[in-house]
């Protein structure tokens, strides 16, 4: 692995850890990135987990001290999402590299759509009570949100952050801490089924997981300062970003650099 590579992954890192921390969809950039440094498909999906993981400790930290939410506001969420996880990856690990990079060729196209699909949804505030034990209806979407995660982590963020705004009635800076708790949570278990099943790169995963850390304490710190409109502005971005993703942007730049 060569310094350019080492710092493009660090950069990249930091990027990611800033937009998912306050939104979500990073890893539509960083799957790909691994793939092209040659780690077959289930691998970097595995080695991605890493950098999410100690991401969320720090941001999971960060919002706890500047006391943007309360534990037992998430406990109840992140149980159906940690069960849904635990299937998710044990299906991710048993499936061929080639039809796990047309999967995720698939969900890309499908994000992309849900993305540009009313997007003001995805962002609205919500004044009504906030329901932090969820009902029947609520597990059953988060424990789908976490299958969902645990198969593939890009873009679970922006599922989790509809969830919690739109169902449970959260305001944008604290959904983001929250879904930062529940994916924290559910990436010990999926992580530990990859590196069991031999599906990960310790050293790609700790250097990108470098940058992912310092992107997500930095993004706590505006989320809090700034508030919701800058979150919402984030949101966005993401969703030009995966645009470009879909239309093979990144996939071209990161193959010019790389040779």
């Amino acid at each position: 692995m060569s310094w350019i590579e080492i710092t493009e992954l660090v950069l990249l890192g930091i990027f990611v850890g800033f937009v998912n921390t306050l939104s979500g969809s990073g890893s539509l950039l960083t799957l790909p990135f691994l793939i092209s440094l040659g780690l077959p498909a289930n691998v970097a999906n595995g080695t991605n987990r890493i950098a999410i993981l100690f991401q969320n400790i720090v941001g999971v930290t960060s919002f706890k001290r500047q006391k943007v939410f309360e534990f037992k506001e998430a406990v109840w969420l992140t149980v159906p999402a940690v069960i849904g996880a635990i299937i998710g990856a044990s299906v991710a690990v048993k499936i061929d590299d080639n039809v796990m990079e047309k999967i995720i060729a698939v969900i890309l196209v499908v994000m992309f759509f849900l993305l540009i699909f009313k997007p003001k949804m995805w962002m609205k505030e919500q004044s009504k009570e906030l329901k932090t034990k969820p009902d029947f209806i609520q597990f059953v979407i988060f424990f789908a949100i976490g299958v969902y995660g645990g198969f593939i982590q890009a873009g679970v963020g922006l599922f989790l952050i509809t969830g919690l705004v739109l169902g449970a009635g959260f305001d944008l800076v604290k959904a983001n801490a929250i879904k930062l708790f529940i994916i924290l949570f559910f990436t010990i278990f999926a992580l530990a089924i990859f590196i069991y099943n031999d599906n990960v790169n310790f050293k790609y995963g700790l250097i990108l997981a470098a940058g992912n850390m310092l992107g997500a304490f930095t993004a706590s710190k505006f989320a809090v300062s700034w508030g919701p409109k800058f979150v919402r502005y984030v949101l966005l971005s993401a969703l030009f970003l995966a645009s470009l993703e879909l239309f093979g942007v990144f996939n071209y730049i990161f193959g010019y650099f790389n040779g």
